[in-house]
């Protein structure tokens, strides 16, 4: 089988011009099917860019097909912010309607193509953990080529990223010091944390930056430490306990000694069916969240499908929930099955998470680690309903906080912030974008500035905190006015 022609109406994003039949011809073509809400997508894209830097003085092309999960996904401003926000460096194209993902049998995320230089598919394969078989089959196909003379002495490389200079970039998570009235914020995409002191309702001055713009994976003082792509946050004894998501670690900030120390992880992705064990040496995956509960760290482990528990003063961590199995099952800790968990927060006697994968509102009690799901039921049942819990729906929430038998949720997908009432078992919607900015007693509506892909939620004071993450600010919701504002933030 060859490669096909691509289709005139091809939408092409990262580059200065759409890529024709002619620009490939004498390339090595490495095609990779993926889509922004696939945590192993996810986990793929630094052995992409390890390619990619391998053979820059190579005549290989790589091209990303993103062939969408979720409807949110098939926008193309979507798109281009995960382009962005993943630092991808090579030609995409739309394929929301999954033409070239039928076209040649794709069935599952990531999946890659390899063609040589005379257009012929050497072969696929999927999922994570293929670099090493990519490589050697481009190593051969570059010899092929080369032996036969087919490849071009010319590169490919028009690709056209531009990175928005903003305060904030793609902030994710946030944790409110309640006592202090201080705000932390992973800024993820600057790769760092940012300590806010908060002044009125909507301004809050920076006091404290936990890390530099450069990724990296570095302990020591605040100015010298390097993180990579941090996610959730959480407070307990004066230190900021922080999912070093890139790192596959969890690391530490002592808001005293102003000193960043790695306490779980170590740096290494772990395969799967890791169990734990000492927490300095077990490799994590994809770490996401966290919340602090009698001395020990419950943590959404994304990658693995799971909850871990860290426990702080025995210095151990250990599955708490999930076989590790993506799906959605409730049942015993052993036995249930999770899917990209990445939010969490607690009412004291469980744990709440937002299931991801399966646009899911979930729970696991602290004394048994039985888990329940409330809303959702599925890997592709997803939506915007307001009903009751087993009649309501979203889409790819990421983010939960719990404050007075209601959990609040940042639906990332559907742009908005919904609340589940334990008193009443019911989910309805507090803010969402509509073409008005009228404000109806609990919820309201605002395209002033509509949230972009909020990631996280946190109470406090009468105000909702919001990580709107794709519009690089926090949004401040004033509970009793109904007024969404911009946290105003000063260096």
């Amino acid at each position: 089988m060859r490669l096909r022609p691509f289709p005139e109406n091809t939408l092409w994003l990262n580059t200065e011009r759409p890529l024709k039949w002619e620009d490939l011809k004498g390339h090595v073509v490495l095609i990779d099917f993926w889509t922004t809400s696939c945590i192993n997508c996810v986990h793929v894209i630094p052995d992409l860019k390890w390619l990619e830097d391998k053979y820059k003085n190579h005549p290989l092309i790589v091209i990303g097909v993103h062939s969408a999960k979720f409807e949110n996904e098939k926008a193309v401003q979507n798109i281009e912010s995960a382009i962005e926000r993943f630092e991808i460096n090579h030609p995409v194209i739309v394929d929301s309607q999954r033409s070239l993902w039928n076209t040649y049998g794709i069935s599952t995320w990531p999946s890659y193509l390899l063609a040589g230089a005379d257009g012929e598919i050497i072969g696929k394969v999927a999922g994570e953990g293929v670099r090493s078989v990519l490589d050697k089959a481009i190593r051969k196909a570059l010899e092929d080529g080369r032996n036969r003379g087919l490849l071009t002495g010319r590169r490919f490389n028009n690709v056209q990223r531009r990175k928005k200079e903003t305060m904030l970039s793609y902030p994710s998570k946030i944790e409110m010091d309640k006592e202090k009235n201080h705000l932390f914020i992973s800024d993820t995409s600057h790769n760092r944390i940012l300590q806010i002191e908060i002044s009125g309702t909507s301004k809050g001055k920076i006091i404290e930056v936990i890390g530099g713009k450069e990724k990296g994976m570095e302990d020591g003082g605040f100015e010298s430490a390097r993180f990579n792509y941090p996610q959730g946050i959480a407070c307990y004894n004066d230190a900021l306990y922080i999912c070093d998501t890139g790192n596959h670690t969890i690391r530490k900030a002592d808001l005293k000694n102003k000193v960043v120390e790695t306490v779980a992880g170590n740096g290494c992705q772990a395969n799967w069916g890791e169990k734990g064990g000492k927490a300095i040496e077990a490799p994590l995956n994809s770490p996401w969240d966290l919340v602090q509960i009698e001395g020990s760290l419950y943590i959404t482990m994304a990658g693995a499908h799971q909850i871990w528990v860290l426990d702080l003063k025995e210095h151990t961590i250990k599955v708490f929930a999930g076989v590790g199995s993506e799906n959605i099952e409730d049942g015993y800790p052993q036995f249930a099955q999770l899917a990209q968990p990445c939010g969490i927060t607690t009412d004291g006697e469980r744990i709440y998470f937002a299931d991801s994968g399966v646009s899911s509102l979930r729970s696991s009690r602290l004394s048994d680690g039985v888990v329940r799901t409330h809303i959702g039921d599925g890997l592709f049942t997803y939506g915007f309903k307001d009903e009751v819990f087993n009649k309501a729906m979203m889409q790819r929430p990421l983010g939960v906080h719990y404050h007075d038998q209601k959990v609040y949720i940042a639906d990332t997908y559907n742009h908005a912030v919904r609340v589940a009432d334990f008193r009443e078992s019911a989910l309805r919607t507090l803010i969402y974008p509509n073409q008005s900015s009228t404000y109806f007693g609990e919820c309201v509506q605002s395209d002033l500035l509509p949230l972009n892909e909020p990631n996280d939620v946190a109470f406090h004071n009468g105000l909702l905190y919001i990580a709107d993450t794709n519009n690089h600010r926090i949004g401040v919701f004033d509970m009793e006015k109904g007024s969404l504002e911009t946290l105003r933030i000063i260096e």
